[in-house]
């Protein structure tokens, strides 16, 4: 299909609702079932003793890098936003990629902020989760060898116009093969083609977020034959209704979910 590893304990994951333990033990099943991919840990916390605890379970089970989110809530100076990411990223062999949300976190770092990191060997990207695309061209020109993630589906196809290598998105888990695709019509110059494949994607995102884009990717994998369940609480469960417009309105328009090579 094209997918090369995955980004395990990130947002779609509910990383945040999970314990420390249940953070370990995803990390470990997907460790089992895809150990030839390569392998990204989120560990990110607010609580820098369990992110360094759970950097040091991604070095044990031989993932290939560890990421985090800012610190958040709190209001951290930069300083200490710098001394946290350090921190973690000399608690362990592993490269750090940092996961820049603002919108998520409520840290909006610059091209400044984030060279600060980048110029570091420990330090091998970034994952971009933001539409400022004027950092990212900045961050990219800056730093060529540097790996670039894009984050935000809907906006793949801008990002690789700015510099991003590849991406991380949610809606991979069900629509890999779309994000393929433009990544690869946009490698031979084919832009009107990728245009039309974001925007078939970005009309399903539509509808994901219509009615809570965790519940609803995890519905349409259910309803792919595979159990995913519900969204913890305090996410709201969807209703027979939005049940059947994923039903109707989304599902056809998929191939499923196949394994990765």
């Amino acid at each position: 299909m094209g997918v090369k590893g995955f980004y395990v304990c990130g947002s779609t994951g509910e990383a945040f609702l999970l314990s420390t333990d249940e953070r370990k033990q995803v990390m470990e099943i997907v460790k089992d079932c895809a150990s030839d991919a390569t392998l990204i840990a989120h560990i990110g916390s607010v609580n820098e003793a369990e992110a360094t605890e759970l950097a040091k379970c991604a070095e044990r089970l031989g993932y290939n890098a560890i990421s985090s989110v800012a610190p958040f809530y709190y209001k951290f100076s930069f300083e200490e936003i710098k001394g946290y990411y350090n921190r973690l990223a000399d608690s362990v062999e592993l490269p750090m990629l940092v996961y820049h949300f603002p919108a998520f976190s409520g840290v909006n770092m610059g091209a400044g902020e984030i060279s600060q990191f980048l110029e570091n060997d420990k330090f091998l990207g970034v994952k971009f989760t933001s539409n400022d695309f004027f950092t990212l061209e900045q961050i990219k020109s800056k730093f060529p060898n540097k790996i670039v993630y894009n984050g935000f589906d809907e906006m793949f196809l801008s990002g690789l116009s700015m510099g991003a290598d590849g991406g991380i998105g949610s809606t991979y888990n069900f629509m890999a093969d779309k994000f393929v695709a433009i990544q690869k019509l946009f490698a031979e110059n084919r832009i009107a083609e990728a245009q039309e494949v974001q925007r078939e994607a970005n009309r399903i995102i539509t509808l994901l977020c219509r009615f809570g884009v965790m519940q609803a990717e995890k519905e349409v994998l259910n309803q792919l034959g595979i159990d995913f369940g519900e969204c913890r609480k305090p996410f709201l469960s969807l209703n027979d209704e939005q049940k059947s417009v994923v039903a109707k309105e989304i599902i056809p328009f998929i191939k499923g979910v196949e394994f990765y090579v």
